[in-house]
């Protein structure tokens, strides 16, 4: 893993540029807005994906694999994720050439310029979020470019260039690239201790979320629900601070949450109140929903078409994302990696399922993470899942730690009945469909590549059903 270093200059000017990882939704979508400004286009990635197959179509040059080769003679800037290695052969050559070797955030600024900028940052809830706002922001007639960390499913894509000088992105705190940005409007959905691998203690955490908002030049909304939102708010110095949520002092309150089904609710602000129904299921959109919509207020838009332009949003891929039913069960995937998120993904089941039951299939996310977290997991699994197929730790950037394992988490069940964990994928896939029946919701839960055992999920239900 190579930490952004925010301190290196960025070039004025790119006319070519080389990404290392070109593939991931981030930096696929940056690539794809770098060809939108004319800008030639390169880049590798470990492997082949739709996404470097559109970016060929449109003219880059990508390459399956990283190799100094790969590199070519005429590029102004190389950009990479923070999920490379130091010893990456295309990263070590350019570093050789004098280039600018720049993180993908810097990029992103660099894109930015001068825009009004709507920046949203917060442990959950983030991608929903941009993803309504951007919704929002097009149905009342405006063109944002937009960067999201998720394809928003109405418009296929997680990213794109607009017409006008607002800018919308998600912006990342894990490493506290969220500091770099010109913020005009800020919006924390939470402040949930996260990623402290980056920031090593959860005052830190804390303290960067307070530079955050302060930094905003209109505006910055925050949740009013939120504890550690609150104790962030409470530190703010800002002279514009909009707070969202149930809490009764709410500037925009949600109130009359019903969710047997896609969410409803009520939104006051102002001494006016007005009903609204999104397409997506569970409480927590609810209250996603009254922090773009209190994002909206501040960018000049009227309560009642702002909620109504916020309800055009249906949703984004990997979030309670349906790919499937076999045997009258229904198979989804939501991004959910932490323990907060993944018991909002699971209420949301509960609201929708009616008499099924929930089988999640955890795919727990990076060993510090999961070292830290693995009881909360449990927890959480236990309370809201009716059955839990625990699957091994997904390093991502990191290196394994001894004792680290699926296991971990699912030692800690008070259970050991609500719990199986095995880390091999087609025998996962094969006792889940032993043990699923019909009006039952399997949901894969993490944000690596757990989505992937879907197709042997719904293999093994289509098949004979054996007993578990």
């Amino acid at each position: 893993m190579i930490r952004p270093d925010l301190s290196l200059p960025i070039p004025e000017d790119i006319t070519a540029a080389h990404f290392i990882g070109i593939g991931g939704s981030g930096m696929s979508g940056l690539a794809g807005m770098f060809l939108d400004r004319g800008i030639r286009v390169s880049g590798s990635d470990r492997a082949d994906s739709a996404s470097l197959r559109a970016l060929a179509a449109r003219g880059a040059i990508v390459h399956i694999g990283h190799d100094a080769a790969n590199l070519p003679g005429d590029v102004d800037a190389v950009i990479h994720t923070g999920a490379i290695w130091p010893e990456n052969p295309e990263f070590l050559l350019a570093k050789e050439r004098g280039l600018h070797v720049i993180h993908r955030s810097q990029a992103l600024y660099w894109l930015i310029g001068g825009s009004r900028l709507v920046s949203v940052a917060g442990a959950h809830g983030k991608t929903t979020s941009t993803g309504m706002i951007v919704t929002a922001l097009r149905a009342l007639g405006t063109a944002p470019t937009f960067v999201n960390g998720g394809v928003i499913a109405d418009l296929g894509v997680s990213s794109g260039s607009g017409s006008d000088e607002l800018f919308v992105i998600e912006a990342d705190e894990s490493d506290g690239t969220f500091l770099l940005y010109d913020t005009s409007v800020a919006l924390i959905t939470n402040v949930d201790p996260d990623h402290l691998d980056h920031w090593q203690s959860r005052d830190a955490f804390y303290d960067g979320f307070v530079r955050f908002g302060d930094a905003a030049r209109e505006a910055v909304v925050i949740s009013a629900d939120d504890a550690g939102a609150r104790r962030v708010a409470a530190r703010l110095a800002h002279p514009a601070i909009v707070t969202f949520g149930e809490d009764a002092a709410a500037d925009v309150r949600v109130g009359d949450i019903v969710t047997d089904g896609p969410v409803s609710f009520s939104l006051t602000h102002g001494g006016q109140t007005v009903a609204g129904r999104l397409s997506v299921p569970g409480a927590h959109n609810a209250v996603n929903a009254a922090g773009a919509v209190a994002v909206l207020l501040t960018l000049g838009f009227a309560l009642e078409p702002a909620l109504r332009a916020v309800e055009r949003f249906g949703g984004t891929v990997r979030r309670f994302e349906l790919h499937g039913v076999e045997r009258g069960v229904s198979v989804y995937d939501d991004y959910a990696h932490h323990p907060t998120e993944v018991a909002a993904a699971l209420v949301a089941a509960r609201s929708v399922v009616g008499a099924g039951r929930i089988i999640a299939i955890q795919q727990p996310h990076t060993y510090s993470r999961t070292q830290e977290m693995y009881r909360e997991f449990a927890e959480v699994l236990e309370t809201h899942a009716d059955h839990t197929v625990m699957l091994d730790v997904y390093g991502a950037r990191e290196d394994p730690v001894p004792g680290v394992t699926g296991a971990l988490v699912s030692g800690a069940f008070r259970d050991p009945a609500n719990v199986h964990f095995v880390a091999d994928w087609q025998e996962a896939a094969d006792y889940t469909a032993a043990v699923a029946r019909e009006g039952d919701y399997v949901i894969t839960l993490g944000c690596g590549n757990v989505y992937q055992i879907i197709p042997q999920v719904l293999e093994a239900l289509a098949a004979p059903k054996a007993e578990a």
